[in-house]
């Protein structure tokens, strides 16, 4: 095991959608190929969004999906640790308080922006007496923190985005404690990363300006920097952010059939310059993982498109891989996996070739002739092809006026897996009573 440690940190607010679903692959992927430790970790400090239910379906989601954790932890129980560091970091002078309220610092920043200039807090706070910070506390407000960043240029070699360079001056000093006391994301999420030896963070590009500021708050710790990999943002079928994005889940593409390994797959690839092609295990997945191949552009994801890779990953899909999971052998799995949409689509061919069914009989007369040329068992694949045959010659009937007739009477479907395939599934007894009309 090395020593490299990736973490996912949801924040259980809500369920799992498919972007923050795209993170965790990542992360996980990159965790297996470097053979490091994934390390699940509940950003919980939003006490009144966050619920056990939400936190209970990301971790069922998790464990689906076949990622794993070696670790994990949750913030909500080390605010005791979050405040040792900020009362250490208001000695140093890194961490300040600011007393205007939303409505002024909001007229500040159009203000600027009407100058032409970037809506960068002023520091104003900084320059306050004590006699008008007694005045502001007499008020009843109370401060919100920011953290202060310190002059120059902040530069990482991003794992998807190369080199990227930010001047400390034309960003703002993020807040960092809300007025009611509450942390916002920036600071807890790097001592926790210092606190568990986090080496890697994969997370999207909305963090990228974050990224910035926390650098600075691991300088300021004296703790190592991370590697950081920034993923480019899904975009909807509209070729926009979309609210379905936001809120289609794989709760909900689970429910539908999909497959575990086929999401991930396509979450995989989707954005890359790789074919998105199905991948049936973890192991072989991450051994193709290249950060350097995605695309810097942001990828359209389609649901439509994954459902129909579902659909191509299920009829290539081993039996190996779900033979706990249906109630037939390697022979019928083989036989009628091109005909699925989803697995559970099998048991659907399962009663068609093993349960009773009410034949449809479109030509009588070829049915019955068809029935009394049936040959003895054993039945194999080439059956079929000497059995249809023998019909043909006696009957004188040949393509479509053939073998649908056939068809409806041994399936009572339009369509479906090769008769060839089908016909030693359902075998002889079966198939002579369906040929003459009997339900069987």
């Amino acid at each position: 095991m090395s020593n490299v440690k990736v973490r996912f940190a949801p924040s259980p607010t809500g369920y799992m959608h498919i972007g923050n679903t795209r993170t965790a692959v990542f992360n996980w992927l990159l965790a297996l190929k470097l053979g490091g430790s994934f390390m699940l970790r509940i950003d919980d400090t939003d006490v009144l969004r966050s619920k056990p239910e939400y936190e209970a379906a990301i971790r069922d989601i998790l464990t689906w999906l076949g990622i794993s954790w070696s670790e994990e932890a949750r913030q909500s129980a080390r605010l005791d640790r979050y405040k040792e560091v900020v009362e250490k970091l208001k000695a140093e002078g890194r961490i300040y308080a600011c007393y205007e309220t939303a409505e002024e610092l909001e007229v500040m920043r159009k203000q600027l922006m009407t100058k032409g200039l970037p809506p960068i807090y002023d520091r104003r706070a900084l320059k306050l007496t004590a006699k008008e910070i007694a005045a502001y506390e007499a008020e009843g407000r109370k401060p919100h923190y920011r953290f202060k960043l310190i002059p120059g240029i902040i530069e990482w070699d991003d794992m998807v985005r190369g080199k990227c360079r930010y001047d400390a001056a034309n960003l703002a000093d993020p807040v960092i404690i809300r007025e009611d006391g509450s942390f916002l994301y920036h600071l807890p999420s790097v001592i926790d990363d210092a606190d568990f030896g986090i080496t890697h963070i994969i997370r999207g590009e909305d963090h990228v300006t974050n990224t910035a500021s926390q650098i600075q708050m691991f300088e300021a710790l004296g703790a190592k920097i991370p590697q950081f990999a920034h993923l480019p943002l899904l975009t909807g079928s509209e070729g926009k952010l979309s609210k379905r994005l936001g809120s289609l889940g794989v709760r909900e593409l689970r429910a539908e059939g999909m497959e575990a390994m086929a999401i991930s797959s396509f979450l995989a690839k989707l954005g890359t310059s790789e074919a998105i092609e199905p991948y049936y295990d973890w192991s072989s997945l991450a051994a193709t993982l290249d950060l350097n191949k995605l695309g810097r552009s942001q990828p359209r994801f389609d649901e439509e498109e994954l459902k129909l890779f579902n659909t191509r990953y299920v009829h290539t899909l081993p039996y190996e891989k779900v033979k706990d999971r249906i109630d037939a052998d390697s022979s019928f799995w083989n036989a009628v996996r091109g005909n699925l949409n989803i697995v559970e689509d099998v048991v659907e061919w399962e009663n068609i070739c093993h349960k009773k069914l009410k034949p449809i009989v479109e030509d009588k007369e070829l049915t019955s002739l068809a029935a009394e040329l049936l040959p003895a068992e054993p039945w194999d694949e080439n059956t079929f092809s000497d059995w249809s045959e023998a019909v043909k010659n006696q009957s004188g009937k040949k393509g479509k006026s053939l073998f649908h007739p056939l068809r409806l009477a041994l399936t009572a479907q339009e369509n479906g897996p090769e008769l060839k395939k089908l016909l030693p599934l359902i075998g002889r007894e079966r198939a002579f009573k369906r040929l003459n009309g009997q339900e069987a």
